[in-house]
């Protein structure tokens, strides 16, 4: 079965130069398979954005490596990357309907 998603020992921390250094996620690794249906699940807090997050590319990846397709992804620019995204909130235009 072809890997789809290969996430390795990865690391989040934010502010990590500063005194108030929080670590969002510590060495998360996961494998989802191509044609695989996955569910992210957890209380709040625990992370869940945030690897989407680093999967998307809309945030840095402080430790460990994140694969697509057996290809490293951290530095490729969010547009590179074949990923979508669905916001959980309508920031884009929360002027509008979805019949404008």
């Amino acid at each position: 079965m072809t890997t789809a998603v290969d996430i390795r020992d990865v690391t989040k921390i934010y502010s990590p130069d500063s005194s108030q250094a929080v670590t969002a996620l510590e060495n998360i690794s996961l494998t989802i398979n191509d044609n695989e249906f996955f569910t992210l699940l957890g209380p709040s807090g625990c992370g869940k954005t945030t690897l989407l997050r680093l999967i998307a590319g809309f945030e840095q990846v402080s430790g460990g490596e994140i694969m697509l397709f057996d290809k490293e992804i951290e530095n490729l620019e969010p547009n590179r990357r074949s990923v979508n995204t669905v916001f959980q909130h309508y920031a884009l235009f929360p002027h509008m309907t979805v019949a404008d």
